[in-house]
């Protein structure tokens, strides 16, 4: 089992459809388009800075702990559905999950007792997850990592309205700061192997000889870890 992570724009949507085909399995993307909280969220922002400017300045986000504890719930359940099989590639996962958490937290969009009570709940959700199901951890977590200007770019090129900067300025130091916060992530994640791949330089979606070189490097990182053989490896390679 891959899981990816990266930040918002990095490609792991479509790194995960492009795994999913090399390798022949089963693709879980996160779901964004049904999501009742996001919208009170985002207007729970709007609430939040208006107390601040009023002169409240321990004044919260009353939806962020709501918002992070939804996206759990949802990560949890798919990781859970994903490792019932050897074989499958997921878009994001749990342990990336409290990223979120602890900047809403930091920004003061969440109290500190809002976030202990969360990192109490997905620890309880990591140490469950090998009785619920088949692997107790991925085999291969699969980090793309972008700069600001590349994450900046493929947002406007999705096209998301929510997500574009031109829309809410307050964006680029969100996006800045999350930045920040994936580097301190990448450096202290140890719930498997971890592999990193240089979204500024390789853009699997668009370059084929980009393409080949990241499913090159992964599937050599799998063969290392001996979850795909040599001549497996080989096979796959003939087949593209």
């Amino acid at each position: 089992m891959i899981t990816l992570a990266g930040i918002i724009g990095s490609g792991k949507s479509s790194l995960t459809e492009i795994l999913s085909k090399e390798l022949g399995t089963k693709a879980f993307y996160e779901p964004v388009e049904d999501n009742p909280v996001l919208p009170l969220f985002y207007k729970g922002n709007e609430i939040a800075a208006k107390k601040r400017a009023e002169g409240d300045k321990e004044a919260t986000n009353p939806y962020a702990y709501l918002l992070q504890t939804f996206f759990l719930n949802r990560r949890f359940k798919m990781i859970k559905q994903a490792m019932q099989e050897d074989n499958n590639v997921l878009d994001r996962s749990i342990y990336e999950d409290a990223i979120f958490m602890k900047m809403n937290t930091d920004m003061g969009n969440a109290t500190k007792v809002e976030y202990d009570i969360y990192q109490k709940l997905l620890d309880n959700m990591l140490e469950e997850l090998p009785y619920a199901a088949h692997k107790k951890s991925p085999d291969l977590m699969v980090m793309i990592y972008v700069s600001y200007d590349t994450m900046i770019k493929r947002i406007q090129k999705r096209g998301r309205e929510y997500e574009q900067v031109e829309n809410d300025p307050a964006l680029v130091e969100y996006y800045q700061r999350l930045l920040h916060y994936y580097d301190s992530w990448k450096e202290e994640y140890d719930a498997s192997p971890l592999l990193v791949i240089d979204g500024d330089k390789y853009d699997f979606v668009n370059n084929e000889e980009d393409h080949n070189k990241v499913l090159n490097m992964i599937e050599a990182k799998l063969v290392d870890l001996g979850n795909l053989t040599k001549e497996e490896f080989s096979d796959i390679k003939k087949g593209r």
